[in-house]
This record gives C-alpha cells, structure tokens and sequence, in this order.
C-alpha cells in the first residue's frame, strides 16, 4: 500500500479524530469453550482450548457461511416481507426505491435484528450519496449533490454535513451508507451515458480525495460505516454498467487519474470498497466486480486493502452482456476475492419485478446454492469462504467469542 501511494505522489488529507471502524476480528476466551477435566492429583498439563472469529466461523454449516455473503434487497423498505429470507442469515439488507423512509424503520430494523442467526446483526445499508441519490429522504435530512458540495463549500462543510448524515442514519437503525462516490469526473451524469456526472466530486483527482475522505471520516465519526465506490473509478467511463457492457478508462490512465482518491482512502482506513462493474481496459476482459486482477491483484494485493470487499450490483446489464446469471456471477465475484454480493439495486424498469418478496428469496436461494456447488467442486475452497465471512463480521467489529 505505502508503496502504490508514493508512487502515485498523494496523502491522505488530516482530519483529526477520525480512524478507520474495521477492526480486525477480536479474540477472547469463551468460558464455555473451555473445560479443565484434570484430576487435582493428576499430573497431566491443564490445557484449554482458545476461542476466535476464525474457529467459530469455521464451525459454522457451510449454508450459513454462504448466506453471509449475500445482500439482498428491500424496496421501499419492505422489511416484513422479507423476514424469512432475512432469517436465513444474509450479510445485508439494502434499502431502495422513491418511497419515503417510514417513521417505523427503527422498529422494524430493531425487530429484525431482535434474534440474529449466528449472533451476528444482519448490515442494513442505502446509498445516501447526495443529492439525487438519497434513499432515506423523510429520516435523513437532504443535501447537495457531491459536485456542488465540492464547488460550494469548504472540506470541513462537507465532513460535518457527513457526521449529520451518519447520525441520522444511525438513529433510524440504518449503519452502512454506500458513499462516497470517489470516481473522477466531470460529465454530465447521472444518466444512461454518464453513471456519474453530478454524484463525482470533482474532475480533479486532488479534490475529489479531499472532499472523498473527508466524507468517509464524517461518516465514521457519525457512526455510519461508509464503502468507497466504484473501484477503480467510473469517471470518463465510456456508458452506465447498469444499461450494458462499458468499459473505464485504461488502466494507466486509472492510476494517474482514478486510483489516487482510493489510495488515499484506504491509507485513511477505509474499512469497505466497491469494486464497479465496468471492464478496464489493461487489467480485466470483463467485469471488474468478477475479476481476480481486479480485486485480488490490484486491490488486495497492490494497494494492500485488507477490509470487506462489495460488488456492484450483479443484476446490472454490464453482467448480463458478459453471460453471467445472478448466481453465476456471485460465484465469479467470491471466486475473485469479494466478500458481500449485491442484486436488484440497478432500478431498471425490467429489474422491478425482481424485488418482490418470492424474487428475492429464490433469487438468495440460486445463490448459496450456486456458492455450494462451487465448494463441492473446488472451484471456490472453505478458506476462501472462511476469510470472506471472518471480513464481514470484521465490518462490524462483532467478536464472536463475547
């Protein structure tokens, strides 16, 4: 990481008082986990056992493990609906649609999480971006696009405007806001051409890591965990990944101009990235959310990210052109280092039908069932699995041996 940040000449700008929320996973002794049956007269060694994340995912049944990876979405937060699925133990419910927020979605996320499988709380996310993309309008209270934000206000405005939000967000029992867009562009967008324009800070790379961390940070600060998005940058993008295939610019464009705001998120302790659907041109032949080059290589290992890792969504037309199912490119995406999958947040009218209730769970039930199949060939190994829960738990700091 220290090295991919020298080279691209940039610093994390300082915000005092604001660090990272992913803990790596705790370790503790389970009191219940250990058992001394040594006789008092014995002469044998009192041994006991140790209790970790790792050891607890491990024991858990293999369509636990899978469900965990899975996010699944809610339109217009119709969480009772859903509640059988949700009882299955997914990673995350994300939260889309017009609608107004409910007054009730505390309540009806405090009853969700009321009994969680496995004692780890589902992640309840929207994209609160700014804006045009503010899904919880009615619980939150609204605010400009990032492009203005950057244009009119001071990086300390911006941070405030993001400890209010994640306030807000928190208060109505919501903690993860897929923000800040740290994509480079100065298009005209959001439209079917340009997936950004106005949801981009800047065209320049220098204010777009500013603006971008500092957002970051005052959504930690306001007990929000934020994802940056949409590695390795969408800006100049040649269409929307949502409508069909589109690639980025290449690759050594990327590292002059898109990688730099991610470099420095990640040295400020960006604790959840995601990777975009779009190919990128000298790194991938396909969707970078299903590419090993992508999040593997570039991300894990070059930039040496070592937090929890979301796709794009799946059901976007960038991975249907590219002749992958829902569940088949879930496996593809987990296959490649991904650690939660997302389906259904395009919004594309086709797309509607797929968000209700019975769509949504057999679409969840492809998918585990897709990831076992996987496991049982070889093509996706237990400790792949393993260490993608272990960073979804991570995410919310749980420590399973509590």
């Amino acid at each position: 990481m220290a090295m991919i940040v020298l080279l691209l000449g940039i610093t994390a700008p300082g915000l005092a008082g604001c660090g990272s929320t992913a803990a790596a996973p705790r370790t503790g002794l389970s009191q219940d986990k250990v058992r001394h049956q040594v006789s008092p007269t014995s002469s044998a060694p009192t041994t006991t056992t140790s209790c970790t994340n790792p050891s607890q995912i491990a024991a858990w049944s293999l369509t636990d493990r899978l469900a965990r990876l899975v996010v699944v979405p809610a339109l217009n937060f119709d969480v009772p609906q859903l509640s059988g699925v949700i009882g299955q133990g997914v990673g995350g419910v994300l939260f889309l649609g017009s609608s107004p927020a409910p007054t009730s979605l505390a309540g009806e996320i405090s009853a969700m999480q009321s009994d969680p499988v496995r004692g780890v709380p589902v992640l309840t996310m929207a994209d609160e971006e700014g804006g045009g993309i503010q899904r919880l309008t009615g619980v939150v209270d609204p605010f400009g696009w990032p492009r203005d934000m950057a244009a009119s206000e001071s990086v300390a405005q911006v941070a405030a405007t993001a400890v209010r939000v994640g306030r807000q967000m928190r208060a109505n029992g919501v903690d993860v806001d897929l923000a800040p867009v740290l994509d480079v562009d100065g298009g005209q967008g959001p439209n079917a051409a340009d997936p950004d324009g106005s949801r981009s800070f800047s065209a320049d790379p220098s204010a777009v890591t500013s603006y971008g961390v500092a957002f970051m940070r005052g959504l930690e600060a306001g007990g929000v965990i934020p994802v940056v998005k949409h590695f390795p940058g969408l800006g100049g993008s040649s269409g929307n990944s949502d409508v069909g295939p589109a690639e980025s610019i290449a690759l050594g464009s990327e590292q002059k101009v898109g990688l730099p705001p991610f470099a420095a998120a990640i040295a400020g302790g960006a604790p959840a990235v995601m990777v975009a659907n779009d190919t990128v041109p000298g790194l991938t032949t396909g969707p970078a959310s299903l590419s090993s080059a992508a999040i593997s290589g570039l991300l894990r290992t070059t930039m040496g990210f070592t937090g929890a890792v979301l796709t794009d969504s799946l059901s976007a037309g960038a991975v249907a052109s590219a002749g992958y199912t829902v569940p088949e490119a879930a496996v593809a995406a987990i296959e490649a280092g991904a650690d939660l999958v997302l389906f259904g947040s395009t919004l594309t009218p086709q797309l509607e039908a797929q968000l209700e209730p019975q769509a949504v769970a057999a679409t969840v039930d492809a998918i585990v069932s897709a990831l076992t199949a996987a496991v049982r060939t070889g093509a996706l190994t237990t400790s792949q699995v393993n260490a993608a829960v272990g960073r979804v738990v991570a995410l919310q700091g749980v420590n399973l041996c509590g």
